[in-house]
């Protein structure tokens, strides 16, 4: 049982983790596009 709520615990962090990630990217490209505009 502590087994489980451990590796549920981790599986949590790491999907939190992916998507601060995949939004980071996201940004990154939008501000990229932005600066192209600009230019």
């Amino acid at each position: 049982m502590k087994a489980l709520v451990i590796f549920i615990g981790m599986s949590v962090s790491l999907a939190a983790c992916n998507t601060v990630h995949g939004f980071g990217k996201d940004l990154e490209k939008g501000g990229e596009a932005i600066q192209k505009a600009v230019k």
